[in-house]
């Protein structure tokens, strides 16, 4: 892939702040929806705040060679539910997030240490391209549900929680945004190519406004995609306050300091059981997002700047975020994808994302912006995102001999397991489809490898 902009290329000012806007979009909404999905307050700003320290953070401890944004990670989601579990208070619970994300932060040490010393060619040894390029495909191809699912969806709620908008609807907001986001990277000129999802996303939104307006205009629910509920929470008591422009996020260390006093062995124990097996799920979706980037801008990333580098940098802005918005962080495929369609991997890009998620966390107006984007847009904007990450991990494989059964096992094994849903649950861990693939996929490696040598 012939990059536009190389990982250490300095866009100009101006294109940089539009590139950085795209990032921004991309990640986002992920990023603002798992403070949501674990309620109890959690500020989706003070998550956007986590992000962009988190990313800064890894930028820092990867040497500026690695150009991916750090955001919420959904791997932890049932981790986080544990530290509200039984009835704790709000502030022990938000305690819990910080220590759960120390622990998790603790396994990427140890990890970090082991490959500092031992290496990464055994790595490379159990988990070569037969077993990362489809488990690669799998990051893509298991969120595909869930961008198909949006595309159904608006963001206008009947009292019962119902979507109103028709699904007819829906999916011509989320094609358009598709088409248009296709065609301004396919033919566009340079600008065209590098941010293809700004005008998709607008195009799209645009769309929507307009089936909202008629649909408002002549009361027909089937139309209402857009919400503008976001804009009118901007202001307090019908009035426009300094809380319409600008707002502190609720900082989680601001509560959890509350909490310090209620804190026992039990419940840091619980903690632990809850956040240290997953920081091991998640080690292993680390190493296939990092092959991944490191086959976009072909540079091994494992070996430079090294994974030990991007492990600390990972757990160590996992636990940044968590300190100020809660969530542990991890790299998003989103990013990588973003990366892939613009063949733009300038690290200044990222950096300049980071920034301005830090300064957009205070600023209402953009984050009501983001909250009113209908599901269905990005829904749209996903379909490109996830296939870009699914195809990128076929094209790992591009050159292994598949026509040899010992590669068609592994490689076919993990894309059904992969496709199929398989997960494991022990207790309150779950072993992803990711990595149940993943690991699948490393057993029969070794197994057909071994029958292999001893022939």
């Amino acid at each position: 892939m012939k990059l536009i902009y190389n990982v250490n290329d300095k866009p100009k000012l101006g294109q940089l702040i539009i590139f950085a806007i795209q990032q921004l979009l991309a990640i986002m909404t992920a990023t603002l929806v798992v403070p949501v999905i674990i309620g109890n307050g959690m500020s989706p700003a003070a998550a956007l705040f986590g992000a962009g320290i988190g990313t800064l953070v890894y930028i820092l401890f990867t040497k500026k060679k690695s150009p991916v944004f750090l955001g919420s990670s959904f791997a932890f989601i049932n981790s986080m539910f544990a530290a509200f579990a039984g009835g704790v208070s709000m502030s022990l619970g938000y305690l819990g997030l910080i220590i759960g994300a120390a622990f998790a932060a603790l396994v990427y040490v140890v990890i970090a240490i082991i490959v500092k010393f031992a290496g990464v060619k055994w790595i490379n040894k159990v988990m070569p391209a037969t077993v990362i390029g489809p488990t690669v495909a799998i990051i893509g191809l298991s969120l595909a549900g869930n961008a198909v699912g949006d595309l159904l969806k608006g963001n206008v709620t009947a009292a019962d929680g119902a979507i109103l908008a028709s699904p007819l609807i829906t999916v011509l907001c989320g094609l358009v945004t598709l088409i248009i986001t296709i065609v301004s990277s396919t033919y566009g000129k340079k600008y065209g190519k590098l941010i293809p999802f700004i005008f998709g996303i607008l195009g799209g939104y645009a769309l929507a406004g307009i089936f909202t307006i008629i649909g408002t205009y002549c009361d027909i629910d089937a139309l209402k995609v857009l919400n503008v509920a976001p804009f009118a929470a901007l202001l307090t008591d019908g009035k426009v306050t300094i809380d319409t422009f600008l707002s502190v996020p609720d900082f989680t260390f601001l509560t959890a300091y509350k909490g310090v006093g209620e804190l026992n062995a039990t419940y840091i124990s619980t903690i632990a059981v809850a956040y240290i097996p997953v920081a091991f799920v998640v080690f292993a979706e680390h190493l296939a997002d990092h092959k991944n980037i490191s086959s976009i801008i072909e540079k091994d990333l494992l070996e430079e700047p090294g994974l030990h580098r991007t492990l600390l940098g990972d757990g160590v802005g996992s636990l940044c975020g968590a300190l100020f918005g809660g969530c542990p962080n991890t790299t998003y495929g989103e990013s990588v994808g973003c990366v892939a369609i613009t063949k733009n991997a300038s690290v200044y890009t990222i950096i300049t994302a980071a920034i301005m998620a830090i300064v957009i966390a205070f600023i209402s107006p953009f984050i009501a912006f983001v909250n009113s984007i209908p599901s269905c847009i990005m829904g749209g904007v996903c379909m490109a995102l996830y296939g870009f990450i699914a195809v990128s991990g076929l094209k790992m494989i591009q050159s292994v001999d598949l026509n040899q059964n010992k590669n068609l096992f592994v490689v076919s094994s993990i894309l059904i397991a992969g496709i199929g849903g398989l997960t494991l649950t022990f207790g309150k861990i779950t072993l992803t489809s990711v990595a149940c693939a993943l690991i699948l996929g490393i057993i029969i490696n070794l197994v057909v490898s071994k029958a292999e040598e001893e022939k």
